[in-house]
């Protein structure tokens, strides 16, 4: 599977690093390939790094505004003209979407991967790694916008929170 990840391009503290090590491990030893915002930098390059390292293929979808970022290693770099461009092939390349911690960037992608996927523009699994209880704020608005009628179907068809990078592959692999 061809599996499309957001997260940071800021190095981060362990708490993070080490769970977005050992869920790129597992992505690389079952065999899909990592399609990410094809960058060195921070945790992006931790995950390229670690499922590289565990046999992975690479295929990186990078920006020109950060085209001094892009990861050298990767067996295929896109570079997009914007990012709206790169939004649209991180989830054309996409079989599931997997969110690990991240800032604006990440928070952008995830909610405009949900927004297309509430109006049935894809159907595609998409899941968000609660790293140390990261996400728990969202899950918190998501239920309550479910709660009050703001979401048009069940959330649990939306995204699934996963605990742990295992669960996460489970979730995208259509498994749970």
């Amino acid at each position: 599977m061809n599996i499309t990840v957001f997260c940071s391009a800021f190095s981060l503290d362990e708490r993070y690093t080490v769970p977005a090590r050992d869920f790129a491990r597992t992505l690389g030893e079952r065999g899909h390939t990592l399609v990410w915002g094809g960058s060195h930098a921070g945790l992006m390059g931790v995950i390229a790094d670690e499922a590289k390292a565990a046999g992975a293929k690479l295929v990186g979808i990078s920006v020109e505004l950060l085209a001094h970022k892009a990861y050298r290693g990767a067996d295929e770099l896109v570079s997009t003209k914007d990012l709206a461009e790169r939004k649209a092939q991180l989830l054309q390349r996409a079989d599931a979407v997997v969110v690990l911690v991240g800032g604006l960037g990440t928070l952008d992608e995830v909610t405009e991967v949900l927004e297309l996927k509430k109006h049935g523009l894809h159907d595609k699994p998409v899941v968000l790694l609660d790293t140390d209880g990261f996400y728990d704020g969202m899950r918190t608005q998501l239920r309550r916008m479910e709660r009050e009628g703001f979401l048009p179907r069940p959330l649990d068809e939306l995204v699934r929170f996963a605990a742990d990078g295992v669960e996460a592959l489970r979730y995208a692999e259509g498994e749970a």
